[in-house]
């Protein structure tokens, strides 16, 4: 009996490292970048057994067949859809700016999608008067309204938004809602769900956690986006879920959610249509996409060109984070970000330190609380090389930061739903917005001001002096990269 167990023993070490071995080679041989792959090598090796099951369940980029299948097939019929916007009168190149150039060059080439100009662009940035603007409008709807979001939770005026969708399906309006499985557990427990789907509105939950399908999908592979279109006139998009956050996560510790939601109205709406039309015919298999929108744009107002820039899988590789680099290497003066989760991949990272070396002003500006205690220690293990680069660093002390933006120069600025950690960036169903406006842009800065006031700005000098223990979490939990 005990050669036996020995044998079992032995047989056993070998088919783990067998199975590690199997892990490094697929690690290794993926296409990606070498960080990633070392990150993930020192967890396999530093976390016996966890690391290999957390690779089978976050380490690569699986939508799961039958998903992956379809946006497969889909992209054509999109990217044909996107491709006609190329001969409206809103896409009037010789009227873009130098920014917005370059980046609809980059969308129009790889997705086909090309910046639109026509637009009206209203800035919010209080939660109660986005959420009233929010129900406002739904209550003007006479035909469609599509949503998408990341989290749905119930409670306070997010309650009031839900009524409102009621209401409008009562009447007549088709309401679509599909929302994250994982963001938005609490909304599928409450009984807003039934009633919705009692009152006609179509209810979908995208990305469905379930524990039989936690091998053939990666797991947080997330829907992220935050989409609202009211009858094809009425856009909003932004960093804000359909939450009330004075009924949002009280526990956490880290104050209210800070937000902003932007309110568009021209052709840019039916482009954020389709991007909701994308993300339900992935989850649902049925297409609908909306009419071309009217391209007639009067010259003698201002054009507030727009550029939409979706992501994910289906999408062209990494095209956030293109337009993203491609930003701010423009930058001739200065480039102010607000994120709330900061792990940048080492492209970004390179970029921010050479643009802030070439003399640019960079001010990067992020939450001192952070509802992800990994992610704020990893935020941290890059801040010495950016002070020493000259990158300066803002910890926000009002709440919990969640606007998620760029402004460069004070003239072009970038907002959505994209966080500045590998998962936005690399994996997740994210939107952002390209604008050309600069009065809009420099409400955007002057925004970011409020959020410097009510900051503490770091000295190197000052988190040099930081604690040994500090430095060590900030090392460990940087490890963990490729699942921040």
């Amino acid at each position: 009996m005990e050669k036996f167990y020995h044998f079992l023993t032995l047989a056993g070490i070998v088919l783990y490292w067998l199975l590690v071995a199997g892990v490094t080679l697929r690690a290794v041989l993926k296409h990606r970048s070498v960080s990633v792959s070392l990150a993930w090598l020192l967890i396999i090796y530093a976390v016996p057994i966890l690391g290999v099951f957390c690779y089978f369940l976050f380490g690569e980029l699986n939508l799961g067949r039958k998903r992956a299948e379809r946006a497969k097939e889909m992209f054509t019929p999109y990217e044909s859809w996107f491709t006609q916007l190329n001969e409206c009168q809103a896409h009037s190149r010789e009227t873009f700016g130098y920014h917005i150039s370059r980046i609809d060059e980059l969308c129009n080439n790889r997705l086909g999608l090309p910046s639109l100009s026509g637009n009206t662009l209203t800035l919010k940035n209080e939660p109660q008067e986005i959420l009233r603007s929010i129900i406002n409008d739904i209550e003007s709807a006479t035909t469609s309204i599509r949503l998408v979001f990341y989290i749905w939770h119930p409670g306070g005026l997010a309650d009031s938004v839900s009524s409102a969708l009621i209401k409008a399906a009562q009447r007549g309006v088709e309401v679509k809602l599909l929302v994250d499985s994982a963001g938005s557990a609490n909304f599928f427990k409450s009984p807003w769900r039934k009633m919705m789907q009692k009152a006609g509105i179509h209810v979908v939950q995208a990305l469905e956690v379930s524990p039989w399908r936690m091998f053939l999908r990666r797991l947080d592979l997330r829907q992220h986006r935050k989409i609202i279109v009211i009858d094809d006139q009425i856009a909003y998009t932004g960093s804000m879920n359909l939450v009330d956050p004075a009924y949002f996560k009280q526990e956490s510790g880290v104050g209210q959610w800070i937000d902003i939601m932007v309110r568009i109205t021209g052709p840019t709406v039916n482009v954020l249509s389709a991007i909701h039309s994308w993300d339900w015919e992935v989850e649902t298999g049925a297409r609908a996409l909306p009419p071309q929108p009217k391209c007639a744009v009067d010259e003698s107002n201002a054009l507030h060109p727009i550029q939409v820039v979706p992501s994910g899988p289906g999408m062209p590789e990494h095209l956030i984070s293109q337009v993203l680099s491609l930003a701010i290497n423009q930058a001739n003066h200065s480039v102010r970000i607000t994120t709330p989760y900061f792990v940048p991949s080492v492209d970004l990272l390179d970029t921010l330190k050479l643009t802030a070396q070439r003399g640019v002003k960079v001010d990067l500006i992020i939450p001192h609380k952070n509802d992800s205690l990994m992610v704020q220690w990893a935020s941290r293990a890059f801040y010495t090389e950016l002070l020493e680069a000259g990158v300066e660093i803002h910890e926000f002390y009002g709440g919990l930061l969640h606007t998620k933006s760029v402004v460069i120069d004070e003239q072009f600025c970038l907002v959505g739903t994209v966080n500045m950690d590998m998962r936005s960036l690399w994996l997740n169903f994210e939107l952002t917005l390209a604008i050309d406006d600069e009065h809009f842009t420099k409400e955007m800065f002057e925004l970011q001001d409020s959020y410097i006031e009510h900051s503490h700005s770091l000295k190197l000098e000052e988190w040099k002096k930081r604690k040994v223990y500090y430095r060590f979490f900030e090392r460990i939990f940087y490890l963990f990269n490729p699942l921040l």
